[in-house]
C-alpha cells in the first residue's frame, strides 16, 4: 500500500507544473502592489481631503472653509457648499471609491489564495482576482473622474491635495496589477501547457 502510495505522489509531481523562481517573485510583487494600492486608496477614502481652493477645503465627506484667524470650520452637509449638486455628485463619487476598495480586497483575496493553495483551480482563481483588481481601477477612476467634473470650474493642478494623488496612485496601481496579473497568467501557462512535437 505504501509503494502504491509513493508511486501515485510522484505521478502527481510530474503532472503538476513547477513555477520558476522568476514567476514566483512577479506574482508575489503584484500581490504586494495590489496590497500597497488597497491600503493607499483606504487612507485616502477615509481622509477625504482631495481639493483646496482659495480658502476651502473640499473632500468626500465634508467641506471646510478658513476663518481669518486661519481656523478650520468643516460642515458634513454638502448642501452648504458653494457648489451646485455637490451633494449628489459626492454620494456618487464616495460610493464608487468605497466599491473599488471591497472589490479589489476581494481580488487580493483570490491572488493570495492561489498561490498559498495550489490546486487545479489555482490558475482561474488567480486570473479572477486579476479581473476583479480591474474593476477596482474602472470604479475609482469612475469616482476620481466624477469628483473632478463636480469642480471643473474650481480645479487647478496645483489644488489638488496629496490624498487626492494618494487616489490617483492606487488607481494606477490598480490598473498594472491587474493587467500584469492576467499577462503573467497567460505566459506561463503556454510555457507549463502541453508541447506538441
Amino acid at each position: 500500500m505504501t509503494a502504491i502510495a509513493i508511486q501515485a505522489q510522484k505521478l502527481l509531481a510530474q503532472k503538476r507544473p513547477t513555477k520558476s523562481f522568476f514567476e514566483s517573485c512577479i506574482r508575489t510583487l503584484i500581490i504586494l502592489c495590489a496590497a500597497f494600492a488597497v491600503v493607499l486608496s483606504s487612507i485616502s477614502i477615509c481622509d477625504g481631503h482631495w481639493l483646496l481652493v482659495k480658502n476651502q477645503l473640499f473632500g468626500l465627506w465634508h467641506f471646510c472653509t478658513f476663518t481669518n484667524n486661519s481656523e478650520l470650520n468643516c460642515f458634513t452637509d454638502l448642501r452648504l457648499a458653494p457648489v451646485d449638486g455637490l451633494a449628489v455628485g459626492m454620494v456618487l463619487a464616495r460610493s464608487m471609491e468605497a466599491l473599488a476598495v471591497v472589490v479589489a480586497i476581494f481580488g487580493l483575496e483570490l491572488l493570495m489564495v492561489s498561490q498559498v493553495c495550489e490546486d487545479a483551480h489555482s490558475r482561474r482563481k488567480w486570473a479572477m482576482g486579476s479581473i476583479l483588481i480591474l474593476i477596482s481601477f474602472s470604479l475609482s477612476s469612475m469616482g476620481l473622474f466624477g469628483f473632478v467634473i463636480l469642480f471643473k470650474d474650481q480645479v487647478t493642478f496645483t489644488g489638488f491635495t496629496l490624498m487626492f494623488w494618494c487616489e490617483f496612485t492606487s488607481s494606477f496601481l490598480f490598473f498594472l496589477n491587474g493587467i500584469s496579473g492576467l499577462h503573467i497568467n497567460s505566459i506561463t501557462h503556454k510555457w507549463n501547457g502541453p508541447k506538441d512535437f
